[in-house]
C-alpha cells in the first residue's frame, strides 16, 4: 500500500512539472516568436532621398505615407535637381536615392564604378512632358509638335505668335522652363530639340512653382515641365493639345504611355537607389521595397501614369534577392 502511493504521488508531481515545463516553454516560445517578429518589422534610422523636381511630388508622398507605417524611421525628401542631385548621390557617405526624371548618364555610371558604388535603378512611373499656357491665351490651345519645337528652339525663328501662325496675335513670345540641373530640361534638350540650342531669351528656373507662377500672370507665356506639376494647378495653368499626326492630344493618365497617343512626350522617371546603403541599413531596403509595392497608387494620386503589374513585380523580385 505504501509502495503504491509512493507511486500515486511521483505520478501526480511527475505530471504537475510536466504541465509546468510546458506552460513555460510555450511562454518562451511565445516571447522568442514576438521578438523575433518585432525584430523583422521595428526599424530605426534615416533614408535620405534627394534628385528630381518633377518625381518631388510622387516620393514626397511616398515618404509620408511610410513613416506613418514606421514611425521610427526617418524619410528625407528634397529636390535639387536630378543632375544636382546625382552630385550628391555619388560621393562618399553620400544621399541613399537619387530621383530621376532621365536616365542615369555614363560618365555618372563611372563616378559610381570609381568610387564603388552599386547603383540600382528604379522605374517608379510614367511622366509626359507638358506644355502649358496662361488660362487667358485662348489662340493656342493646340499646336503641331513642329510647332512646339520651333517655338522653343533658338533656330526656330518664331519670336512672336504671329510666327507660328498668321492668325495669331502678333505679340512677343514669352518661354519658360526648369534650369539645367533638371532631367526635364536635359529631357527637352536631348529628346525633342535634338540637343540643339533652346531659344534666346528664355526663363529658366529651379523652382517649379515659380515657372507656375510666372506663366500664370503672363498672357503670352508657353512653359514646359512634368504633367504633374500641371495637373495639380489646373485652376491657373492650361495644357496645350499636341498634334504628332493623328490629331492634338492633351495630357492625361490615359494618354501618357511610351506606345500611348501622347507617347513622343512620355518618358519613364526613375529613383537609384544605392544598394551598398541598402544592404548596410535594413529601413533603406525596405523602402525601397515598400516604393514599389505602392507605386501604382501613389504614381495616380500625385499626376503620373502607373508602370504595368510587369514591370512592378520584375522589380520587385531584383530587391528581395538583396536581402
Amino acid at each position: 500500500m505504501k509502495s503504491f502511493k509512493k507511486l500515486a504521488m511521483f505520478t501526480m508531481l511527475a505530471s504537475v512539472m510536466a504541465f509546468g515545463t510546458a506552460c513555460s516553454d510555450g511562454e518562451s516560445n511565445a516571447e522568442a516568436t514576438n521578438g523575433s517578429n518585432e525584430t523583422e518589422t521595428q526599424l530605426e534610422g534615416s533614408v535620405v532621398i534627394d534628385g528630381s523636381g518633377t518625381v518631388y511630388p510622387f516620393m514626397a508622398k511616398m515618404a509620408e505615407n511610410y513613416m506613418s507605417t514606421q514611425e521610427d524611421v526617418s524619410v528625407e525628401v528634397s529636390r535639387s535637381g536630378t543632375s544636382a542631385g546625382f552630385k550628391k548621390f555619388l560621393v562618399e557617405e553620400g544621399t541613399d536615392y537619387n530621383d530621376a526624371s532621365r536616365q542615369i548618364k555614363d560618365e555618372e555610371k563611372a563616378k559610381a564604378e570609381e568610387l564603388g558604388i552599386d547603383v540600382k535603378e528604379m522605374k517608379v512611373a510614367l511622366d509626359g512632358l507638358t506644355i502649358v499656357i496662361n488660362k487667358d491665351n485662348d489662340w493656342a490651345k493646340e499646336l503641331t509638335k513642329e510647332e512646339v519645337i520651333d517655338i522653343f528652339l533658338a533656330e526656330g525663328g518664331k519670336k512672336k505668335w504671329s510666327d507660328v501662325r498668321p492668325d495669331f496675335p502678333a505679340e512677343a513670345i514669352n518661354t519658360y522652363g526648369p534650369n539645367e540641373n533638371h532631367g526635364t530640361y536635359e529631357f527637352m534638350f536631348e529628346n525633342i530639340l535634338d540637343e540643339k540650342d533652346l531659344v534666346e531669351g528664355i526663363n529658366l528656373q529651379q523652382d517649379y512653382s515659380t515657372l507656375v507662377d510666372l506663366v500664370s500672370k503672363d498672357k503670352n507665356a508657353i512653359g514646359f515641365f512634368g504633367y504633374g506639376y500641371y495637373a495639380n494647378n489646373k485652376d491657373k495653368l492650361a495644357a496645350v493639345g499636341v498634334d504628332f499626326g493623328n490629331g492634338p492630344v492633351e495630357p492625361s493618365l490615359e494618354t501618357i504611355k511610351e506606345d500611348g497617343e501622347y507617347g513622343p512626350f512620355t518618358r519613364p522617371v526613375f529613383t537609384y537607389l544605392n544598394v551598398n546603403n541598402a544592404k548596410e541599413k535594413a529601413q533603406v531596403l525596405d523602402y525601397a521595397i515598400y516604393t514599389m509595392q505602392n507605386a501604382q497608387d501613389i504614381a495616380a494620386e500625385t499626376g503620373f501614369a502607373p508602370l504595368t503589374d510587369e514591370d512592378i513585380q520584375a522589380t520587385l523580385a531584383e530587391l528581395e534577392e538583396l536581402k
